[in-house]
């Protein structure tokens, strides 16, 4: 007996179209100031860790369940709701994908920055800042600043993009939402201060493993895009040289690329939170990072976001293809 629900080729269609649509809503809208899905699940998140928090490993477990879980079964029941593959589900999942993405803000946050240092107005930059890295801007200068905005454009194009992206071409709504509820509990609670480093160790765990495709993908994607007036090469040597030496697993595939495609340094000292750390400089062969080079950060972000929906739309063809052919062979 055929299985129930749409077919492959039907669901691929439905996420291609949703996708697309949701990216395109986010370009032309972007972020709203009040009232944005991820804010209000931030806040519930938040209402849960007051009662669950205690200095414990298996009490932030439990926090991570129930909050990424309830996003998922969130996402399992609105699809479940809609199902069926029709203008409903494309609907759905155009909404998702623009309630987790976050392109066009990381841009415009970036570019507000860089448009400050042109200018020369740190005291603006500075202040800006927060909105888009958790450094201590006082403690930074202006090409400081500048070297911390394109990390930052690189590691939050792998996680507020491409990884979204990667699990809903992989689980749909749910994967979705999932992913983003995941990375979120990560920038809460996964930090390690001392309020968090054993009650928030499962959301940082967790964020590393649901990152870690994205990230891997993002590294690929930022050498192709790197085509057009970029060094491809150079993203691929420093990704494969640099990537290991950066604290996280998955920020630095990313910034290695990132800084290999644009021919830039990345990496060295920063101060979280009053704490000076030493990071390894990542493509030490190219040169120090200039304004200018915040506005092609951005550009090289924006073309992996697109060749990303590429990607998840063309391995979800391949798939449902192979599916078909061993339906009918069946």
């Amino acid at each position: 007996m055929p299985g129930r629900g749409p077919s492959p080729s039907r669901t691929t269609a439905v996420f291609a179209y949703g996708a697309a649509a949701g990216l395109a809503a986010d370009l032309l809208v972007g972020d709203p100031r009040r009232g944005h899905p991820v804010a209000a699940f931030g806040r519930a998140a938040a209402a849960v860790e007051r009662r669950l928090h205690h200095d414990h490993r298996a009490w932030g477990a439990l926090h991570t369940a129930v909050c990424a879980g309830g996003a998922v079964a969130l996402g399992a029941l609105a699809a479940r709701t809609v199902r069926g593959g029709g203008k409903a589900s494309v609907a759905l999942t155009a909404a998702s994908v623009w309630a987790v993405v976050g392109g066009t803000t990381l841009g415009r946050e970036a570019r507000a920055i860089g448009g400050a240092l042109a200018a020369g107005d740190l005291d603006v930059a500075r202040e800006r800042m927060p909105h888009l890295v958790g450094r201590d801007p006082q403690a930074l200068d202006g090409p400081a600043m500048a070297r911390a905005v394109v990390e930052s454009v690189a590691e939050n194009t792998s996680d507020a993009v491409v990884g979204a992206l990667f699990w809903g071409a992989v689980a749909g709504v749910p994967g979705l939402l999932g992913f983003r509820a995941v990375n979120t509990l990560d920038a809460m609670v996964g930090h390690k201060s001392p309020r968090y480093r054993r009650f928030g160790w499962a959301s940082a765990r967790l964020d590393d493993l649901a990152g870690w495709p994205g990230a891997r993908l993002t590294a690929a994607l930022a050498a192709v895009a790197a085509v057009p007036g970029g060094n491809p090469r150079g993203a691929i040597r420093a990704w494969r040289a640099d990537a290991g030496k950066h604290p996280s697993p998955n920020a630095g595939p990313v910034e290695a690329a990132f800084a290999g495609a644009l021919g830039v340094r990345l990496g060295g000292t920063l101060s979280y939170g009053g704490r000076i750390e030493h990071r390894p400089v990542l493509n030490a062969d190219g040169r120090a990072v200039e304004v200018a080079d915040i506005e092609r950060a951005v550009t090289l972000s924006r073309r992996v976001t697109w060749l990303t929906l590429a990607a998840c739309v063309g391995g979800r063809t391949i798939i449902s293809a192979v599916r078909g052919r061993k339906r009918r062979g069946a």
